[in-house]
C-alpha cells in the first residue's frame, strides 16, 4: 500500500511534472484531468472537483463530483516525455456529501468485491484482451486497411504487427504488468495480450490502463488500434475473455480432485447463462458487438457451456496443475470493464447462493439434444433484457440502470435512423 509520503518521493525522485487524475465514464472510455505537481497536495485530498457531464453526459449536468486517487494505482507513463515526466492515478468518485457514487463504475464494482468479501469469498481474474492494429491514411486518420495475411499464432514476417505489439509489452511490464504471453490471433491485423491472474479490480484497472497503452504505443508505429468488436467482415472479431477463479479459505472453490466439474463450478456457471442475456447490454455494449455474435466466428451465438468447445459462451479451464477457472467467451472488447466483471460476478455468486442448474455440457450426447437459447442478437434485444432483470439493476442501482438504458436506447434508435450501403444495393433496383 503507497502512502502519500511515498508519492511525494516518487515524484520529486523521478522528476514528474505532471500528474493525470483518471476514471472511466459509464461506457468505459478513459477520461483524465492533469495537474502539476504543484497542485499533487491538493488532489491527494481528493478536492478535485468535476461536473457530472464528463461521467453521465447531460444527465447530470451542473452536479459535482469530487475526484479520489487510489494511491496504489500510480505510475509514470513511459509513452509520455521523459523530460518533464507524466504520471498518472486512476481514481473513485465521490458525491458531494464525501460518500463514494454508486454511479461511478469502479465502485459499482468494488461494492460487489466487498459483498463477496464479506461472505468470505475473493475474485481472481485473468483476461484474454483482442485488438486490432490497422493502417492510417495520409491524414493519420484509422482505417480497416492492413497489408498481412497473417493467421493464429504465426511470426513475422507474415505478422507485421509483432514489432508493435513487442513494444506494448515491454511499456506494460515496464508499468508493472505481468504479462503472460502475447501473440497474432486468427484474423489478419488481430493480436492478443493476456496478463497473469491478479483480484478482481487490480484486473480491471489494468484493461482500462492496457487499453490506453496499447492506442499510444500503436500510434508510435504509423497504426490504429482498435478494441472495436467486429471492424470487417468475415473474419473473427475481437473478445475480452474473462477467466474466473473464486477462492473462499484459502482454496479455489472450483478445484476438484477428480476429474468431475464440481457443484459450486456448475451453480457459478448457471448464474450467468441464467443472466447471460440481460448481462449483454454490459459485456458487449455496442450495436457492433452482435456483429461478432451473430457471425458466430470463433464467437458464441448461444447459451452454452463447455470444457473443450471454443464457440461455447462459458468454457471450463481444468487443465493438470493448474486451477479450475471459469472463461466467459461471450464479452467483448469494447466492454466497460468495472462493469462487466462486476455483473458476470454477481451473476455466478447468485448462481453458488442459489445452486442455480447449469444443464449439461454441450461436450456429451445429452447436452445436443435440446436446441439452446441464444444469445441477443442486436442491443436492443439485448437492452430489453437488461432492463427486466433485477439482479442487474441490484449490482448496477436504478439510477445507472436508467441512465445506461436510455443512453443505448438512444444509440439504437440513431442506428435506426441511417441507411446503410448494404440496403441501398440490396434494395434500390429490385424494389
Amino acid at each position: 500500500m503507497k502512502t502519500k509520503e511515498d508519492i511525494f518521493e516518487l515524484v520529486e525522485e523521478e522528476e514528474i511534472e505532471f500528474i493525470r487524475l483518471q476514471f472511466t465514464d459509464m461506457f468505459g472510455n478513459l477520461r483524465n484531468v492533469a495537474v502539476t505537481k504543484n497542485q499533487l497536495n491538493r488532489v491527494l485530498d481528493s478536492k478535485y472537483v468535476f461536473d457530472g457531464s464528463a461521467l453521465y453526459g447531460g444527465h447530470k449536468s451542473g452536479e459535482e463530483f469530487y475526484l479520489a486517487p487510489d494511491l496504489d494505482t500510480f505510475v509514470i507513463l513511459p509513452w509520455r516525455p521523459q523530460q518533464g515526466k507524466v504520471a498518472r492515478f486512476l481514481c473513485d468518485v465521490y458525491n458531494e456529501d464525501g460518500a463514494a457514487s454508486g454511479l461511478s463504475p469502479r465502485t459499482i464494482l468494488k461494492n460487489v468485491i466487498q459483498e463477496a468479501k464479506e461472505k468470505g469469498y475473493t475474485f481472481y481474474i485473468d483476461p484474454e484482451c483482442e485488438f486490432f492494429l490497422f493502417h492510417t491514411d495520409e491524414n493519420g486518420m484509422p482505417t480497416t486497411i492492413t497489408h498481412e495475411q497473417a493467421g493464429y499464432m504465426e511470426v513475422g514476417p507474415l505478422d507485421l504487427g509483432e514489432n508493435a505489439r513487442r513494444d506494448i509489452v515491454l511499456t506494460l511490464e515496464e508499468m508493472g504488468f505481468e504479462v503472460e504471453s502475447s501473440h497474432h490471433e486468427k484474423a489478419p491485423a488481430q493480436h492478443e495480450i493476456d496478463f497473469k491472474e491478479s483480484e478482481a479490480l487490480q484486473i480491471a484497472d489494468s484493461i482500462v490502463t492496457f487499453k490506453s497503452a496499447v492506442k499510444s504505443i500503436a500510434k508510435r508505429f504509423g497504426l490504429h488500434a482498435t478494441f472495436m468488436p467486429k471492424p470487417k467482415n468475415q473474419v473473427a472479431g475481437s473478445g475480452m475473455h474473462l477467466n474466473i477463479s473464486v477462492y473462499k479459505d484459502g482454496r479455489n472453490i472450483f478445484n476438484s480432485k477428480d476429474k468431475e466439474i464440481n457443484e459450486e463450478a456448475k451453480h457459478f456457471i448457471g448464474g450467468v447463462m441464467a443472466h447471460a442475456k440481460g448481462l449483454c447490454a454490459i459485456t458487449n455494449p455496442l450495436i457492433n458487438s452482435y456483429k461478432r455474435i451473430c457471425t458466430g466466428i470463433h464467437a458464441p451465438k448461444e447459451i452454452t457451456w463447455s470444457e473443450k468447445r471454443g464457440n461455447s459462451c462459458v468454457r471450463v479451464r481444468k487443465r493438470l496443475g493448474e486451477d479450475t477457472k471459469i472463461e466467459l467467451r461471450f464479452p467483448d472488447s469494447s466492454a466497460n470493464p468495472y462493469l462487466a466483471i462486476a455483473v458476470c460476478l454477481a451473476a455466478g455468486m447468485e448462481g453458488i447462493e442459489k445452486g442455480i442448474d447449469a444443464g449439461a455440457s454441450i461436450d456429451g450426447v445429452e447436452g445436443k439434444k435440446e436446441k439452446a437459447e441464444s444469445l441477443p442478437l442486436t442491443l436492443n434485444e439485448a437492452i430489453n433484457y437488461f432492463d427486466q432483470d433485477e439482479m442487474i439493476g441490484k449490482v448496477l442501482g436504478t439510477d445507472f440502470m436508467e441512465i445506461y438504458k436510455n443512453e443505448k436506447i438512444s444509440e439504437w434508435n440513431e442506428y435506426m435512423e441511417q441507411v446503410s450501403n448494404w440496403e441501398i444495393e440490396k434494395y434500390l433496383y429490385r424494389v
